[in-house]
């Protein structure tokens, strides 16, 4: 009696855990499913259609710190996908992304694209675009170092499959990638992890290290000269906030970071949210691309939880503002 008991709960519990399993297996994506999702939503972007992508019912989506409605902003701009394609994949995280070009009508912008899936469906956005003439760092027109003709001439952000004996782990990378923030902030080189000669490119602008194609659009570091590690000491940037690594493909040894540079005190430079992509050998970073773009003060960005707010907080929401009369026609909340 009691050994048919014994097997009859048993049989249940196998039966429960084997369905558990089942959520559990209908509820991840891999690799193949992360691509597969992603190229859906790229696709229906491209297509003005939101019913083409498998988007949760909460879907959020940014552009450039922006919360925009499904169908609306990018959706209704971005017209294809440019030559220069690169995706990536994280398992563990749920999130995959895109760096690459994409268009909007007759002009090619420079995007990073990071999705996040959750049992299957796609439940946030986030695009990160840097645009011919957008407003630079002193609040110029066209001052945002964009140049197509430098991101095409460069050699591509790697594409490629590590071999596993090569790989550092997911919390190696995103420590190495880290240790560039550190770096900037700082004001030191020596904390950053990276090959002597490492490069970066800034919306298609060669910044630091060697430049096989000068004439592209060749700059130096950001005190002229040098590699990613380079001319730090007066950099104008006191924090890096809002952190986040959110996409470690370790198979491709690529991370992607997104944080915001505040300035120094007193600096009249205006903030500077980035999406910085990390390509790591034998422990190192080899080269670095970033897409980028320079929001005004009383935009909220990352605009991504954890970190929602304002960095800095402008005056204007620092104090209590003065009622503004409401005109003919037009509500106060208008």
């Amino acid at each position: 009696m009691h050994s048919a008991r014994f097997l009859i709960h048993s049989a249940r519990f196998l039966l429960i855990a084997g369905f558990a399993t089942g959520i559990a297996s209908a509820q991840t994506c891999d690799r193949a499913c992360l691509k597969t999702t992603l190229d859906q939503y790229l696709n229906a972007v491209v297509k003005h259609d939101t019913s083409a992508a498998p988007l949760f019912v909460g879907f959020r989506q940014t552009d450039n710190g922006v919360v925009v409605r499904p169908g609306t902003g990018t959706w209704q701009s971005i017209t294809a996908l440019g030559d220069i394609q690169r995706k990536f994949f994280d398992p563990v995280s749920g999130q995959a992304a895109y760096l690459g070009l994409i268009k909007e009508g007759q002009a090619t912008d420079i995007a990073t694209l990071r999705l996040r899936v959750e049992n299957r469906q796609i439940t946030e956005a986030e695009w990160v675009i840097a645009r011919q003439g957008a407003m630079g760092p002193s609040g110029t027109a066209g001052g945002n170092l964009y140049n197509l003709a430098g991101f095409i001439a460069e050699p591509p952000p790697p594409d490629r499959t590590v071999p596993q004996n090569q790989r550092a782990s997911r919390e190696a990378l995103i420590a190495i990638a880290n240790s560039y923030f550190d770096g900037l902030t700082t004001h030191d080189g020596s904390i950053i992890i990276a090959h002597e000669g490492c490069t970066r490119n800034e919306n298609g602008t060669h910044t630091a290290g060697p430049n096989p194609n000068a004439g592209a659009g060749a700059r130096g570091g950001p005190g002229g000269g040098g590699d990613c590690t380079s001319n730090l000491t007066n950099f104008n940037v006191s924090l890096i906030s809002a952190r986040r690594y959110p996409v470690v493909d370790v198979e491709q040894q690529a991370v992607v970071g997104f944080g915001i540079f505040l300035r120094k005190p007193g600096t009249t430079l205006m903030r500077n949210l980035l999406a910085e992509w990390f390509f790591v050998d034998n422990n190192k970073i080899r080269n670095i691309w970033a897409s980028m773009f320079y929001p005004t003060n009383d935009l909220p960005v990352p605009n991504w939880p954890p970190y929602e707010g304002n960095f800095p907080v402008a005056a204007e929401f620092a104090a209590p503002a003065a009622p503004a009369a409401a005109g003919p026609g037009r509500g106060a909340g208008q």
